[in-house]
């Protein structure tokens, strides 16, 4: 697809960009392959693919959530550099 240096001038316009002549002829040449390159991916026939939202087969990347005994409080607490009535005591966040 054939850009306008006027299009490339819009396009830049609405991305805020001040190009200089020798830029927006880059510029145009790139667009223009990318869109060269959009208009061949629109020819492929996919009417045979189904829709899909990922080409990966799906599977959960977190464990399964199974129940089990935790720690005991007094055993949490031991490890704690500073505790102070069975909880934990950290620096104030706010003055």
């Amino acid at each position: 697809m054939a850009l306008t240096r006027e299009e490339v001038e819009h396009i830049a316009h609405l991305a805020h960009l001040n190009l200089t002549a020798d830029e927006a002829a880059r510029y145009r040449e790139q667009l223009e392959a990318v869109l060269a390159y959009a208009a061949r991916l629109q020819g492929v026939d996919t009417s045979s693919i189904p829709p899909t939202t990922s080409v990966l087969a799906p599977h959960s990347v977190t464990r399964a959530d199974e129940p089990r005994p935790s720690l005991a409080p007094e055993e949490v607490l031991r490890q704690a550099p500073d505790r102070a009535r069975g909880m934990f005591r950290v620096p104030p966040v706010f003055d």
